[in-house]
């Protein structure tokens, strides 16, 4: 505690902020890619992680 009140000043600067943002998302728990859709009766629903191409004639 007290090598964080004598050097709170490099702590708080834009340095020490992205070294603690750093540590912590080491911490932090990968969640993963997570889709949810929800949807209505008589609907037609597309849904991709990435680009989609809808109505083409053309499957290449």
């Amino acid at each position: 505690m007290s090598w964080l009140i004598e050097n709170k000043e490099w702590v708080f600067s834009g340095i020490g902020v992205s070294v603690l943002f750093f540590v912590l998302s080491l911490f932090k728990k990968s969640s993963g890619l997570k889709q949810v859709q929800k949807s209505g009766a008589n609907s037609t629903n597309y849904q991709a992680g990435g680009d989609i191409k809808i109505g083409s004639k053309n499957d290449k």
